[in-house]
């Protein structure tokens, strides 16, 4: 098996040391050879730390770290040049002075090398004079590289005033991009996430964003052809470890890791992450999302009462996915460009995007990280619970499984009380959609159907709940419209339910089934 980079962002230090090396040089070499400003945005653990540590590698003039890559035999121009690289990835953002901390740190270290004026007083002051100087004394213009500009942007959603003042700062430190346009040779940032309108790109104009650029939709993660290519071995060992054929084990692997789409019409894309994680473990697993979900999204989520079922299939435009506007009410954007959502389709007439879930991995994860802030019960007892509502439905008891529905909505949050049929939707979608891993669930596919289709192996239930109504009601409904008639000739035992939910109890009240 291949030494692979797990966790490791340096370019030298996986060239130097052995671990393998997805070539994304001629990418690199489009990229540098075309323009000069650029900004890119990917999920985190996509690869952005280490694009920029290669593109910092080939500024270096450090040539000999290219040998047998792509780029080696491109160009010949390998000339050393001054590098600015700002690393905000650090930081732990939960006052002014932490962003103040980080910049000033850098700049200290810049300065060491090229100098400092007193009449620098300000942030931008001070990198405008670095550029300059940089640029004077070495006799070449400067690169400057930003990794996760956004941060501390980031950090601080749902804090206006601690949001503002990061972005009063960064925009005016990032300006110097534009204003020394004479003495920068390259620039480029990356990030999760844009932020636009009157945000700090609004004076960056003259940035280019290859976030959806179908010609670098692949700078970062690793593509069907990469995969055969250069992983074929691994897959073998995998499958083996798994006890499976190299075909069932490539199945699984798109199932749980492929499906990124930053571009519509392109090929998908596996998490890097994730997949040299289960390669070198031998054993599949929730490895990105394990690393950590920011809680701003689940704050965004609870903020603006979202509906969580229309993440499913969400249908927004393009300007909407391209840009986060800080005081917006739409968390979509985020949530798209945080890794959560992709692109799954796309209108041409109208320039909409159809979004959903990537892929299992980050579908169950997600689902199933929600799970404590909408319901009382903790996330090292979710697995449980699912795993009881599966077991229950399976045996046929359904009893036990509405008395353990009815838990879900105990104590509702007091900020969540005003919006009860919000809350009582997203129980439903977390619950069934989790049970979804493990069963064959239809929750809520289109008009005139039930409101939850329910298969296993020996039972299909047609379920019907009513908010504020009745389960009398609920049932006669599904006998009404004839839900349940499509399944007449299953040779499965078809059992419809009806749930009344009361809006003063805020709970289910009752239940009726009918076999």
């Amino acid at each position: 098996m291949k030494k692979l980079p797990i966790g490791i962002q340096n370019f030298e230090k996986i060239r130097l040391d052995g671990y393998f090396y997805l070539d994304k040089t001629k990418e690199i070499f489009n990229l540098i050879s075309t323009g000069s400003y650029y900004f890119l945005s990917r999920p985190r653990r996509f690869g952005k730390s280490l694009l920029l540590s290669t593109i910092k590698a080939y500024y270096e003039g450090k040539r000999e770290l290219f040998k047998g890559l792509a780029i080696d035999s491109l160009t010949d121009d390998w000339t050393p040049r001054p590098i600015l690289y700002l690393d905000l990835n650090t930081g732990n953002y939960n006052s002014c002075d932490s962003l103040t901390h980080i910049i000033n740190d850098t700049l200290t270290n810049w300065e060491s090398l090229y100098g400092s004026a007193p009449t620098e007083v300000s942030p931008e002051l001070r990198f405008k004079g670095i550029v300059r100087r940089a640029c004077r004394q070495t006799g070449h213009r400067v690169v400057i590289l930003v990794d996760e500009y956004d941060k501390p942007m980031l950090q601080a959603i749902g804090n206006e005033s601690l949001q503002e003042a990061y972005r009063d700062t960064l925009k005016a430190f990032y300006s110097v991009l534009k204003t020394q346009d004479e003495f920068i040779k390259f620039a480029m940032l990356t990030g999760v996430t844009k932020f636009g309108k009157v945000s700090v790109f609004s004076d960056l104009n003259n940035l280019m964003d290859i976030s959806m650029d179908a010609r670098y939709h692949d700078i970062c993660g690793v593509n069907q052809q990469e995969l055969d290519e250069n992983f074929s071995e691994d897959i073998a060992e995998l499958a083996a470890a798994q006890g499976m054929t190299c075909g069932e084990c490539g199945q699984e692997l798109r199932r749980m890791y492929d499906g990124y789409h930053f571009k519509e019409n392109t090929p998908g894309l596996y998490n890097p992450f994730s997949l040299f994680n289960t390669f070198a473990k031998g054993e599949f697993g929730s490895y990105w999302f394990e690393t950590g979900t920011p809680t701003y999204l689940v704050k965004l989520l609870k903020l603006h009462k979202y509906e969580l079922n229309e993440m499913a299939s969400m249908v927004t435009s393009g300007d909407v996915l391209n840009s986060v506007d800080a005081a917006s009410t739409d968390p979509i954007p985020v949530i798209y460009q945080s890794g959560y959502l992709t692109i799954k389709g796309y209108d041409r007439r109208f320039k909409n995007y159809t979004l959903g879930f990537p892929n299992e991995e980050v579908e169950k994860g997600f689902v199933k990280y929600l799970m404590p802030f909408y319901t009382p019960v903790s996330e090292s007892k979710s697995a449980f619970e699912i795993s009881n509502f599966v077991k229950e439905v399976e045996s046929g008891d359904t009893d036990a499984f509405f008395t353990r529905l009815k838990g879900f909505f105990a104590g509702i949050p007091y900020e969540l009380q005003r919006d009860i049929e919000v809350h009582y939707q997203n129980v439903l979608f977390i619950v069934f959609r989790l049970m979804g891993f493990y069963t064959e669930v239809e929750y809520r596919t289109a008009a005139g159907r039930a409101d939850l289709v329910l298969k296993t192996d020996r039972y299909i239930y047609v379920m019907e709940f009513k908010l504020n109504g009745t389960a009398e009601q609920a049932i006669g409904q599904i006998n009404a419209k004839g839900y349940a008639e499509p399944f007449a000739a299953d040779k499965r035992k078809v059992i419809k339910a009806g749930v009344g939910f009361s809006k003063t109890e805020k709970t289910i009240e009752s239940w009726i089934v009918q076999q």
